[in-house]
């Protein structure tokens, strides 16, 4: 396996075995790890069909329209694309102008994602692509998204009713972008495989370990994982990490809510809080990528730096922020994976998926549910059915506002 995980302070044997114990004990409170399965919810016959009237050798541009679970796990794969890849996540509108302007139909394709099919996000620019003669095939299985696409005449596959976080990268959500966009994905499967290999055994596995090490420091009173990715190529599965640990755990006033910044830019800005502020609620985690697949040797007047790759240099800023951290005495952890490619991805992936999994398990909290997310999306929805103006909507904020805060200042 080409991940290794450093922490500190290490966890005695004695509690990691108590925290085993937990996780087979809570096992049975909760629906079965479906996400280790990597074969049963891809049907790659049908897929070829659906493909097989689309020129992929003449798509340069990849449009996906999804936010969440049904685009996160392809984001962190997006960086072996060999085309390029436009991820709208919502209707704003910078980004849906800029896509336009770069793109054309002749050369792209659009590909809208939704479980549920009652996105705002995705169903609110749908047509403004449809209008302009994109191709489309869609993935959904339900709701007024799979009506728009059925009326477009587009081709469609189905979303599996599952948690899309953890479906996507073994369901259509994640594979048809991924074999549109010319990435590996048998490699990606067989990473994934790999990493489910070990990080699912009921015995003391990587997974297990650094969910044990998260929930010591949960109950310690430590609430945030503030997340470092030293290379662009790791951003993406670090924003899988923060969706997973955030929306996974964080349920019945439990939970650890995930952030990050890109490195080292964050040394120069969250890290004189966390070495010299009140870090005792926070948790930072450095990801690395020990070898990238496009580096450069760097000319430089200063003799320790010159003739370095800018990867190196990198890196070792990234393994001195950590020995700063452990000098200040503050609980971290740095991830290092092999090389950016399909392979280490998958394993990457599976740690993820396995370790947020285990610590659900240690928290006794439902690790696929998300039952909080829909009340924004409720009154949005309200909100723009009836026609209510912004400053009403404000009258509304300020009367709910006086009912929920009474007295908090007094507290």
């Amino acid at each position: 396996m080409n991940l290794k995980i450093e922490y500190y302070p290490k966890l005695p044997d004695s509690l990691l075995s108590n925290y085993l114990s937990i996780i087979k004990s809570n096992k049975k409170n909760w629906d079965d790890p479906f996400f280790s399965n990597t074969k049963s919810h891809i049907d790659f016959d049908l897929i070829n069909e659906k493909l097989s009237s689309i020129d992929l050798n003449q798509i340069k541009n990849v449009i996906i329209l999804g936010t969440g679970g049904s685009i996160q796990t392809f984001l962190a794969l997006s960086h072996l694309s060999h085309k390029k890849i436009y991820p709208i996540t919502s209707s704003r509108s910078f980004e849906l102008i800029n896509c336009l302007e770069l793109t054309k139909p002749s050369d792209s394709i659009v590909i809208p994602i939704s479980r549920g099919g009652e996105t705002l996000d995705v169903n609110s620019t749908i047509e403004i692509f449809a209008k302009k003669g994109y191709p489309f095939i869609g993935l959904s299985s339900k709701g007024t998204m799979l009506s728009i696409l059925e009326d477009m005449k587009a081709p469609i596959l189905d979303v599996p009713d599952l948690s899309g976080r953890f479906a996507a990268s073994i369901s259509n959500v994640g594979i048809v972008p991924a074999l549109i966009s010319g990435i590996n994905v048998d490699m990606v499967i067989k990473g994934l495989d790999q990493g489910y290999s070990l990080f699912m055994t009921e015995s003391i596995n990587p997974a297990i370990e650094f969910a044990a090490f998260l929930y010591s420091l949960y109950e310690k009173g430590i609430s945030n994982l503030f997340s470092m990715p030293y290379t662009k190529s790791i951003e993406g599965a670090v924003g899988l990490f923060v969706q997973e640990i955030s929306e996974s755990t964080g349920k019945n006033n439990k939970g650890l809510m995930g952030t990050y910044q890109s490195a080292p830019l964050c040394q120069h800005s969250v890290l004189e809080f966390l070495l010299g502020g009140k870090s005792n609620k926070v948790t930072p985690i450095l990801w690395i990528m020990e070898k990238v697949k496009s580096d450069i040797i760097l000319d430089s007047n200063i003799d320790y730096i010159n003739g370095k790759s800018a990867h190196t240099i990198i890196n070792y800023q990234a393994v001195a922020t950590f020995q700063a951290l452990i000098e200040q005495g503050l609980p971290s952890a740095m991830i290092s994976l092999k090389e950016d490619d399909e392979l280490n991805l998958g394993n990457l992936i599976a740690f993820i998926q396995a370790t947020v999994y285990h610590l659900c398990l240690l928290l006794n909290v439902n690790w696929s549910d998300n039952p909080k997310v829909v009340i924004g999306k409720k009154i949005c929805n309200e909100a723009l059915l009836n026609q209510k103006q912004f400053d009403d909507l404000q009258s509304e904020r300020e009367k709910i506002a006086r009912n929920r805060f009474t007295g908090y200042y007094s507290q």
